[in-house]
């Protein structure tokens, strides 16, 4: 078994991938604080919830955007399994072309989203992927990383605007009943959610009409099947592409 771990800002994705196919999904919360030790720990009781042993894992792959947790993730891993894991980075194998100013700087986990799609789409593709931040990518012919948008996320806007506003409550993000909202709450959780998939329908306009031709979108991350229903835009929803992202990396650059 292939054990697949992506650190974000919010949560940790721990995978497995048995034959190529996805055996198990986790989460746990990112904590910049926690030793070693700690995230070791989670990850052992992880594989135990789903009645996988240590034994079981041959290889690990890690891509992170949080450089703080990385360290105590990757040792943590190392105690577990006895192994070092692959890490998603400068001078790994992707098979994209990415151009942009600093290819260095473009984020790991964008680069295994793009790389997961592509095995799945043909391009040329806009990838949203909604999370912590909701970033637009767009990779056209011949795999060439064209680059994208980054845009806060629904989560980080919610915050914001009940932590800066004294009257407006904090509230769960469900469906809203209706655009034109009645109290408060329903205000607020239309303007968020209907804002979000408004914005998201007029930036994809904004891309193509940039590039000159239509794109596949295909959307990812936690928020996406929250705000994707509520596009007018077509878009395809899918869950695991940082897995099955990870799982190719790791496929084309394992050794012998």
């Amino acid at each position: 078994m292939l054990l697949a771990i992506d650190i974000g800002n919010t949560n940790i994705v721990i995978g497995g991938i048995d034959g190529g196919k996805t055996s198990f999904e986790a989460r746990v919360a990112t904590d910049r604080i926690k030793t070693s030790d700690q995230y070791g720990s989670e990850i052992k009781s992880m594989l135990s919830l789903f009645d996988v042993r240590p034994s079981d894992v041959e290889d690990c792959i890690i891509s992170s955007v949080v450089p703080p947790v990385f360290n105590s993730v990757r040792t943590g891993v190392m105690k577990v399994i006895g192994k070092a894991p692959m890490v998603v980075g400068p001078g790994i194998k992707t098979g994209l072309n990415i151009q942009m100013d600093t290819p260095s700087q473009v984020g790991s986990d964008r680069i295994v989203i793009a790389v997961a799609a592509l095995a799945e789409y043909e391009p040329p593709l806009t990838l949203l992927d909604l999370g912590t931040a909701t970033t637009i990518e767009v990779v056209g012919k011949g795999s060439t990383y064209l680059g994208g948008c980054i845009i806060p996320g629904v989560r980080i806007s919610m915050d914001a605007l009940t932590s800066r506003t004294a009257q407006l409550p904090g509230i769960s993000l469900d469906q809203p009943k209706r655009v034109i909202g009645k109290n408060t709450v329903d205000c607020m959780r239309s303007g968020i959610m209907y804002g979000t998939a408004a914005m998201l329908d007029g930036m994809l306009d904004r891309v193509e009409e940039e590039l000159g031709f239509s794109t596949t979108v295909v959307a990812t991350g936690g928020m996406a099947k929250f705000i994707v229903p509520l596009c007018r835009r077509e878009i395809r929803l899918e869950k695991d592409l940082l897995l099955k992202g990870l799982n190719i990396l790791y496929q084309k650059n394992k050794k012998p």
